[in-house]
């Protein structure tokens, strides 16, 4: 009678360890999926799945928390002027332009429901609802830092604009022809 219910006892931890296993397995996946390249820049960040993973959850989590919202017809139409007249001034003057695009990105961050901590916490909120931009946020956001050291040539500087277009069209729900992965078109003035 003991052996069959040291038997069934193992049996039954073999299956719970299965099924957590599988758990596990189907988690990795689903976000894998939904963060794509972020879920791998996390990954080699942590140094270690697990840990990744259950920042990548803690980020879902915080999301979910917070009020995000759509903009009205009225201030979707006031921002897509508001980046028409930066881009007109990118010829003249890069670097403000590039000054001005990261303030309107944040405005429009701010006008959706996103909370305004430090950029990282910013591009870790953003990640989850839009995880195909996030890295062309970060450099926009990093050829912005070398400008402002005076680091940054004009090229530079058309990329940062055209990185923070791509995530300003994701929040402004503009629906545009160009493929997610076209980072490189040229800024029309």
């Amino acid at each position: 009678m003991a052996v069959i219910a040291v038997v069934i006892l193992l049996a039954l931890i073999a299956a719970a360890w299965l099924i957590a296993r599988e758990h596990r397995r189907r988690q990795s996946l689903r976000l894998r999926r939904r963060f794509g390249p972020e879920y791998e820049r996390v990954v080699s960040e942590r140094g270690d799945r697990s840990q990744a993973e259950a920042e990548l959850l803690a980020r879902e989590k915080r999301v979910e928390r917070l009020k995000l919202r759509a903009l009205s017809a009225e201030d979707s139409a006031k921002f897509g002027q508001a980046w028409q007249r930066l881009q007109t001034r990118f010829v003249d003057d890069p670097r403000g332009v590039v000054v001005e695009a990261d303030t309107l990105v944040r405005d429009l961050m701010i006008k959706r429901g996103y909370p305004m901590a430090d950029f990282e916490n910013r591009a870790a909120d953003i990640s989850v609802d839009y995880p195909t931009v996030v890295e062309a946020y970060r450099s926009a956001r990093a050829i912005a830092v070398r400008s402002q050291r005076g680091e940054a040539g004009t090229e530079e500087l058309r990329k940062a604009v055209v990185f923070y277009r791509t995530l300003f069209d994701e929040l402004l729900e503009v629906p545009h022809p160009r493929q997610a992965s076209t980072h490189t078109e040229a800024v029309h003035t």
